[in-house]
């Protein structure tokens, strides 16, 4: 896909600020994390679980257990992704049962991510709730779907994509607004 840069929303330093407000939130939504499980959804939202969880041992003195999910072979667009679609390991430390999972995403769009990392997920368990933590709103759902925990709201057009750049899996850290050349 031709897709050319229009602007950097968020740079390293900004989004190290909003992980450390959403840690903050997510502790004083959850008095005592000893039942919270973080839940990264590959690829960029492990990532932002793993900042958080470093933002929560830093503040409360306590690094909650950090899951990673795959949900490629949940995906309603399978058939659209690759012919041959790469599965990779989830994994959870601990049991899911009864445990507040707080799944974390980079970009939150049309809901259908999220729809499949919840079907993923209660395939390891029924955890007694599940979360949802994303480090970008672009604010328009397919599904009727909201974040708990919101890093930064950014309304787009469809010809614009978010792009999320994590030092762990990327060149750097930084947040983009990609841009469709008209007629693509």
């Amino acid at each position: 896909m031709n897709l050319h840069p229009k602007a950097t929303i968020l740079d390293a330093d900004q989004i190290g600020r909003i992980v450390r407000r959403m840690a903050g939130e997510i502790a004083e939504a959850h008095r005592g994390l000893e039942n919270v499980m973080l839940v990264g959804i590959r690829t960029r939202g492990v990532p932002l679980a793993e900042a958080i969880a470093d933002e929560l041992d830093r503040l409360e003195g306590f690094r909650p257990p950090l899951g990673t999910l795959d949900i490629t072979l949940y995906r309603d667009d399978l058939s659209l992704v690759a012919p041959k679609p790469v599965v990779k390991e989830s994994h959870f430390p601990e049991p899911i049962q009864d445990r507040v999972v707080v799944l974390c995403d980079d970009v939150l769009f049309t809901g259908r991510t999220v729809r499949a990392a919840l079907d993923a997920l209660l395939d390891f368990g029924r955890p007694r709730a599940v979360r949802l933590a994303v480090l970008v709103d672009r604010g328009w759902r397919e599904l009727p779907i909201q974040a708990d925990f919101v890093g930064r709201k950014v309304p787009t057009s469809a010809s614009e994509v978010i792009k999320v750049a994590f030092a762990a899996t990327d060149d750097g850290t930084q947040v983009q607004i990609l841009d469709r050349p008209a007629g693509a």
